[in-house]
């Protein structure tokens, strides 16, 4: 697996087909080199394999949120990537691994969606949750509170249209959470702060952790 660290913080447009306003926006963070060898010194500590990239910027994944959560950028930000083919199960210990950044004031935010599946969306948006995407992220909150990692872990199995919430060449989207999760071991409590749809199915929920 591959994690990359990133110092330069230019902006990444990775998305096409919006207006051009978006194309426009900048957001340029620093990185900080000491929380940078922090993780490297965690990761080599828990055997987990990375690789450190200097030259890549920020993409929407990140910079969306941060600029929701701090629009002048001046917080310094280190992006981790996410590897989708591993198992729920090593994601988790990942996020595990950095738990002892929380202990020094470091913010670990996770971003994707629950629910996000474009084929699937409802472009009228009339309001109305689609009942499918509803039953996932119910699931999905009874089990985050819960703790119930045994069945979290089996998520594609077990939980009400699974594959439709997460489709298979999607799932970046949401195997953050078991990062975040991870990273939060030591305490295992899940709080819902805010649920809302798009589109009929594209959920945007907030969940923290510890």
């Amino acid at each position: 697996m591959v994690h990359h660290f990133w110092r330069l913080r230019k902006t990444i447009y990775d998305f096409g087909g919006f207006p051009d306003a978006l194309f426009q926006i900048e957001y340029p963070a620093r990185g900080n080199q000491q929380v940078s060898e922090q993780i490297k010194a965690l990761f080599t500590t828990e055997g987990i394999s990375y690789q450190t990239e200097t030259g890549r910027g920020l993409d929407h994944g990140a910079w969306v949120v941060l600029r929701m959560l701090y629009h002048n950028a001046d917080i310094p930000v280190i992006s981790m990537s996410v590897n989708p083919g591993i198992s729920p199960e090593e994601q988790y210990k990942i996020g595990k691994s950095l738990s002892e950044l929380r202990k020094t004031d470091v913010m670990i935010i996770a971003s994707g969606g629950s629910v996000h599946n474009l084929r699937a969306l409802d472009w009228r948006d009339n309001g109305e949750v689609t009942p499918w995407a509803l039953q996932f992220d119910e699931w999905l909150e009874t089990h985050l509170k819960a703790w119930d990692t045994d069945s979290l872990f089996q998520y594609e199995k077990l939980a009400p249209s699974a594959q439709l919430a997460v489709p298979p060449y999607g799932s970046e989207y949401f195997i953050p959470i078991f990062y975040a999760m991870g990273a939060a071991d030591d305490e295992r409590t899940a709080t819902l702060l805010h649920r809302s749809y798009r589109y009929g199915s594209l959920s945007h929920s907030i969940w923290q952790f510890g």
